[in-house]
């Protein structure tokens, strides 16, 4: 065989790869015993028709097609690449330019190759481990939290005037140029003011508002509104307050800390507060230095990223953000419809973080390399009962569902990238 490589343009090389006519005659007869057990030939059982026969049944030229796509493409790209040292990134585009019965096989097959990557300094980096102090109005937060989640809701007194923070109920009817819109009315509807849920401005102008008060609140709707025919448009909705509720509070005393806690006293949970939020604040601090560290290492890395391998990942992101909005019983068309947004616009605000992830990996297995880490038998046992308990699930039945959808490879390359990035961490100085 014989292979020549010429470079292309966005970093692809053409490989042209010629097989001897030898070779292409013994996948043609291959080929042709494939064949014979998958197509029926009157007047032989199925695997049993000579290499004659099958040629004369289906063609010579369609059985010369099977024995590329079957035999001689993926073996010869197979060496090919490893001859030219080209771990491909892309799948190979492939030109036939000769295959016929007692000729030379010649095609041409162009990939972008994973680009050469050198790496600048990643073990002994330094990185601070900065931990945040834990203050004092970071405890009584929590606890204000403890206590608002044990309020309850009472009537305000009569004659009381809407204040920010109260819950109200209100009818309310829109217009735009006086034209009533599709969702711009609403009877006996809750509302926090102040929690942000309506049109800029529409929740100030209630504040003052009594019971049974009617009152025309002016907005501009948002020139990126999700409803486009509404975008900028000024609108007049007309309001009535029905009621007004605000949340009375418990005291903040030793009953309290008995109803929300394990604790007899205020001070004791005071101190759980601050114990927890200080252990909260050292976990942030590792897991900060830990990125810290891998942006680091992969910031001093020297290569040229092909555009495609930032496409790819992008379109990977998108995918799982799909699989998610799926989860939760969303679909990507309604979530681009409620966020006024579209694919392209999405694509251009995930470019940054996969070009980020994809020089991140690029670093983790370069690194992987220089330094002969290896994935064993262990390390994906553990990588596997991690995930079954994420989802779950037992360790056989995640094992069964990652063979039969052939993601092996990818498990192992995770584990990979995990186990370079922890003796990266290690080695923080």
């Amino acid at each position: 065989m014989k292979v020549t490589a010429a470079n292309g343009e966005n970093q692809q090389v053409t490989l042209t790869i010629e097989v001897e006519a030898a070779e292409v005659a013994k996948a043609q007869e291959r080929a042709c015993k494939r064949l014979a057990n998958r197509v029926n030939i009157p007047g032989f059982r199925k695997g049993k028709a000579p290499q004659r026969i099958v040629e004369n049944h289906l063609g010579k030229e369609y059985v010369l097609q099977e024995a590329f796509d079957s035999f001689l493409g993926p073996q010869s790209l197979d060496e090919a690449f490893k001859e030219q040292n080209i771990v491909p990134v892309t799948r190979p585009e492939v030109e036939i330019e000769t295959l016929e019965e007692g000729k030379d096989l010649v095609f041409k097959a162009t990939v972008t190759p994973r680009p050469e990557v050198t790496l600048g300094e990643y073990k002994g980096l330094h990185i601070e481990k900065v931990v945040e102090e834990v203050k004092d109005e970071d405890v009584e937060k929590q606890l204000k939290n403890m206590q608002e989640r044990q309020g309850t809701m009472v009537d305000a007194p009569e004659g009381s005037e809407v204040q920010d923070g109260d819950f109200i109920t209100l009818d309310f009817d829109g217009s735009v140029d006086g034209v009533a819109f599709e969702g711009g009315k609403g009877q006996d509807y809750p509302l926090q003011i102040g929690s942000g849920s309506f049109i800029p401005g529409f929740e100030e102008q209630l504040i003052g508002a009594k019971v049974e008060e009617e009152r025309d609140v002016n907005v501009t709707f948002p020139e990126e509104y999700h409803a486009k025919d509404l975008a900028g448009k000024a609108a007049v909705f007309k309001c009535k307050i029905h009621s007004i509720k605000r949340k009375e509070l418990p005291a903040l005393d030793d009953e309290l800390a008995k109803k929300v806690s394990k604790f007899e006293t205020l001070e004791e949970l005071r101190a759980d507060i601050r114990k927890n939020l200080e252990q909260n604040a050292e976990r942030k601090a590792e897991n900060d230095q830990r990125t810290a560290v891998i942006e680091k290492a992969s910031e001093n890395i020297t290569v040229d990223i092909p555009a495609v391998m930032i496409d790819n990942r992008v379109t990977a992101m998108i995918q799982e953000m799909s699989m998610r909005l799926e989860q939760q019983g969303m679909k990507m068309e309604q979530y681009l419809q409620f966020a006024g947004t579209d694919i392209a616009k999405i694509r251009e605000d995930y470019r940054e973080t996969a070009e980020k992830n994809v020089r991140t990996d690029l670093m983790l297995e370069e690194v992987a390399k220089a330094e002969d880490i290896k994935v064993e038998g262990k390390d994906l046992d553990q990588e596997v009962a991690l995930m079954a308990m994420q989802y779950g699930a037992t360790p056989k039945q995640v094992q069964k569902i990652i063979k039969e959808q052939g993601r092996l490879g990818d498990l192992a390359a995770t584990v990979l990238r995990k186990k370079t990035a922890q003796f990266i961490i290690d080695s923080i100085a």
